[in-house]
């Protein structure tokens, strides 16, 4: 190590930067004697050197003391140093308070050690864009941009071409997130998705997959299902049988579907029944009242020329609201031409 008194670097010293060989000093120094430095740092600067010692790794012992020569005697008996997230983290509860240290931590590792969006990046790009589309934009853009860029890509192309559009825009002009708003949106993750997504993963996978069919828009869905006709034949014909939709609303027993239109949003009701063919029309007038069906036309008729998204997002929610009645036992979402009806 030593010759005459005169300190030879050692060989191990090359793969150091200056940075690393810092943050090596500061981990050896620990807070007796690190504190007076620290003091002295700039936020930036401690967020940067302690970035640098929770990625040094192990730290040989002559690297050590090569770097702390005046403190040969005290570090000489240690075999090696190892920098990692805790020592770091333990190293700055010891200098300053809490609040900071988890500040500077975050800015290292991320709110949640960045294992949320790593689990993410591990679902499937239809799945994570079904559970997507019913977010707010700029919820997904947050999403979106803490993806890696190859899933971010395929989760964007397969959501509603508009909605995707609008998600690019907001990446465009989106700046730093606050914390708190990103720690909002991976306690979501946590608590809806990631724990919806473990459960379905025990479920048939066509049943999950009926499920996201039922959330896509029409144009979307009938894409789809025309594309897995050719490629899997008996998978589209399971999922079908599986898939719940509006047109199958006017199939259920007439008590059914008379609870169905006092729970609902008469607005919604009237764009849903815009847009549907005239015979399922006719069964929704049928078990209103004469003068409520009157009403229900004129609204129809006021309404102009609406977009077809609309009336089938309009569609969506009253099949989403009879699931809902069929899960309070209000209503049986069940053919009555099927061996299952419930006779009355």
């Amino acid at each position: 190590m030593s010759t005459g008194g005169a300190v030879v670097e050692p060989p191990e010293l090359k793969k150091f930067t200056g940075m690393q060989r810092a943050a090596a000093m500061m981990l050896a120094l620990g807070q007796q004697h690190g504190a007076p430095i620290w003091d002295q740092l700039t936020n930036e600067e401690i967020k940067e050197l302690s970035a640098a010692i929770a990625q040094l790794g192990r730290v040989p012992t002559v690297v050590i003391e090569f770097l702390m020569v005046e403190f040969t005697s005290a570090v000489s008996s240690m075999s090696a140093l190892h920098g990692s997230f805790e020592s770091t983290e333990r190293l700055l509860e010891s200098l300053m308070p809490s609040d900071k240290v988890k500040e500077i931590m975050e800015d290292i590792r991320g709110p949640s050690g960045r294992t949320m969006w790593d689990k993410l990046s591990n679902v499937s790009e239809a799945v994570l864009a079904g559970y997507l589309k019913n977010e707010y934009p700029q919820t997904i853009a947050v999403i979106l941009n803490k993806l890696r860029p190859d899933h971010a890509a395929r989760v964007l192309s397969e959501l509603p071409q508009e909605l995707g559009i609008d998600v690019i825009m907001r990446m465009l002009r989106m700046e730093t997130v606050q914390k708190d708003v990103l720690q909002h949106v991976e306690q979501t993750l946590k608590s809806e998705f990631m724990t919806n997504f473990s459960r379905t993963q025990r479920r048939d996978t066509h049943e999950s997959m009926a499920e996201l069919f039922n959330a896509l828009d029409r144009t979307t869905e009938e894409a789809m299902l025309a594309a897995l006709d050719e490629k899997a034949p008996e998978s589209a014909t399971r999922i079908r049988a599986l898939m719940f939709t509006f047109e199958d609303l006017a199939n259920l027993l007439p008590a059914a579907i008379q609870t169905l239109v006092r729970a609902s949003n008469k607005r919604d009701l009237a764009l849903a029944l815009k847009g549907a063919p005239e015979e399922t029309r006719k069964v929704f007038f049928k078990v209103m009242t004469e003068r409520a069906a009157k009403l229900m036309r004129d609204d129809m008729s006021a309404m102009g020329p609406v977009r077809a998204r609309d009336c089938e997002e309009a569609q969506g929610t009253l099949v989403r609201l009879a699931k809902t009645l069929a899960d309070q036992g209000e209503i049986v979402l069940v053919d009555p031409k099927s061996d299952d009806a419930m006779i009355f």
